[in-house]
């Protein structure tokens, strides 16, 4: 185990020790963005079907992997013991009796563990333990962070490739194409989610769909390091409706920088850069703001009534999704930003502009 993983190991055994667990179960699944809890704690990606990470509070994890699916990934590339199982529930029960574990905190227990493995699990207490677990890796390393900026770059070069082969007249698929051909080419495989907005909802850019004078793209990867990052910009002619939604961006943008410091909260953040918005009688869709990492959307939550007081180091996805009345017309743009002890730093080098 590299001197990195063993700092994850520190962290994450912290936050066990502090809700008096005797283990945690990590799971993942192949659904895109989801896989990177177990990258986080093995080094391994998963490509078909899901693994658990098992972390006792004492003693070696283990990744534990379904039998009927012997290639999960790229298996030379996990740090830890690996183990398969027709049924990896059982196992991981197993292994909790034989140590005399109880309290059981799980990663992914409402969203990503099979229903199987779960009854497997029957008489553990097994404790909801998404939010700890995110919160003890939202701080990044110096190593995390030069990941991150990587994959920034990456982003925004798809974006500018995505803005160059942009027409009006164009279909949403051959304006995404050439942008997501330079994300493989530049190593993040299959870990993109990329869409286009039509009017406020969200779209797979399909060819059946035409782009018209003004055009809202909405890209997220995950570059070689398998962090995840968001960037992109409005592109076109704004529409006359859209204009003050434009002004509201540059002002969120300025707040952000003094706001997003440590010490404060998700909820002063989200205050702070929705004035602009709300201001003006916009609703904010979605949500205004995410930690981001090896996982697309990771706790804490930036947002009202959010009191979770951000450190130094945590990297937030911010994207208000600002609405207006009638449910029409709508403005998204994305940024990646870290928090520092003086404020927010936007580590796109992109203008908060329209293109």
């Amino acid at each position: 185990m590299d001197a990195e993983l063993e700092r994850r190991y520190q962290n994450v055994r912290a936050a066990m020790a502090e809700h008096d667990l005797d283990a945690l179960i990590v799971s993942g699944s192949e659904y895109s963005g989801f896989e990177g809890s177990v990258t986080y704690l093995s080094g391994f990606q998963i490509v078909h079907r899901y693994a658990y990470v098992v972390v006792p509070a004492e003693g070696e994890p283990q990744i534990v992997f379904p039998t009927e699916a012997r290639y999960v990934g790229e298996h030379g590339t996990a740090q830890l013991e690996q183990v398969f199982h027709d049924r990896p529930g059982e196992q991981i029960a197993h292994t909790g009796r034989d140590r005399g574990w109880r309290r059981v905190g799980v990663y992914g227990l409402d969203y990503i563990m099979t229903v199987r493995d779960f009854r497997a699990l029957e008489g553990l207490d097994l404790v909801p333990f998404d939010a700890e677990f995110d919160l003890a890796r939202a701080v990044k390393s110096d190593a995390e962070l030069e990941s991150v900026r990587e994959s920034v770059r990456i982003n925004e070069d798809g974006f500018e490739t995505f803005r160059d082969a942009y027409e009006p007249g164009k279909t949403a698929a051959e304006v995404m194409a050439p942008a997501e051909e330079l994300f493989v080419e530049r190593g993040c495989g299959r870990l993109t989610m990329n869409m286009v907005l039509i009017g406020p909802e969200f779209g797979i850019a399909k060819k059946e769909t035409t782009l018209g004078d003004f055009v809202l793209p909405s890209l997220e990867v995950a570059g070689p390091g398998m962090h995840w990052v968001e960037v992109s910009r409005a592109i076109g002619k704004v529409p006359a409706e859209v204009e003050p939604m434009v002004e509201a961006y540059a002002e969120y943008h300025d707040a952000a920088r003094t706001a997003m410091r440590d010490g404060a909260t998700a909820h002063d953040v989200h205050r702070a850069v929705a004035k602009g918005f709300s201001d003006r009688g916009y609703h904010l869709g979605h949500v205004t703001g995410h930690s981001i990492g090896m996982t697309m959307i990771e706790h804490p939550r930036v947002g009202e009534g959010m009191d979770t007081v951000l450190r130094s180091g945590m990297v937030l996805s911010m994207h208000p999704h600002a609405i207006a009345s009638d449910g029409r017309a709508c403005l998204y743009m994305q940024d990646t930003w870290l928090v520092t002890d003086d404020g927010g730093e936007p580590l796109s080098r992109l203008p908060m502009q329209v293109f």
